[in-house]
């Protein structure tokens, strides 16, 4: 709502008598935005916080940033390890060959992508799909945390071994831990393998089966049902 002239007349007025009477220096508040901060979501503030991100090198080669995507109240979250070169391109998580079975395991577990939430350790390609440094880890760390309360999810799914590793602090081995309950902040986290990996296993179909066992502990945790043919990723 903008001033009129008569109000712009007082506040004239009134800075003229401060002035008078001795005042030579008046602190202004600064005024924020009230109705623009209150309208953001905490999702949508957490991407404001991390703005056009320049903390760590993986923002050098970096086409897109790739904060993540889905249901704001998802009961289930699923975390990678950090963008592919697809997923760089469209700036969106998991679209590529990877992200394309992660979508069929979904919906084998009786869900559409839009009712879960996806994001990555580091919001970055890292270059040439390699692995990200621990301390690019912990420079983008902080946001995935962010995003994980704001969320509150029921269960996360980690997928793949950086994944899991830096949600537990610690280096873990997936064909030990694969299928065991965790816990992050007090939330259950199933580690799982990684959709990329299931693909570089695909003529065998134990690695498959295995993540689906996982997955129905998950769908178990969530009361979800389906037919029966949820394997068929």
């Amino acid at each position: 709502m903008g001033l009129s002239d008569d109000n712009l007349s007082e506040i004239s007025d009134y800075i003229g008598y401060l002035l008078n009477i001795g005042y030579s220096e008046m602190v202004l508040p600064v005024r924020q935005d009230a109705e623009v901060s209150n309208s953001l979501s905490p999702l949508s503030s957490i991407r404001q916080e991390i703005g056009d991100c320049r903390r760590c090198p993986l923002s050098e080669g970096r086409t897109n940033l790739v904060f993540g995507e889905g249901a704001a109240t998802a009961r289930l979250m699923f975390v990678g390890e950090g963008p592919g070169a697809d997923e760089d391109r469209e700036g969106r998580p998991f679209v590529g060959r990877a992200g394309q079975l992660l979508t069929r395991m979904i919906k084998a577990m009786g869900l559409e992508r839009s009712e879960v939430y996806i994001a990555n350790i580091v919001k970055c390609r890292p270059p040439g799909n390699r692995d990200p440094e621990q301390f690019e880890i912990e420079k983008c760390l902080p946001f995935l945390q962010a995003q994980i309360e704001a969320i509150c999810p029921e269960v996360i799914v980690g997928l793949g071994r950086v994944a899991v590793s830096s949600l537990l602090g610690r280096k873990v081995s997936m064909t030990r831990i694969r299928g065991n309950i965790q816990y992050f902040n007090g939330i259950p986290l199933m580690p799982t393998y990684h959709p990329a990996f299931l693909l570089r296993k695909e003529h065998d179909r134990k690695w498959k089966a295995d993540a689906w066992e996982d997955l129905k502990k998950v769908m178990a945790m969530l009361d979800l049902h389906t037919d029966g043919h949820g394997d068929s990723t």
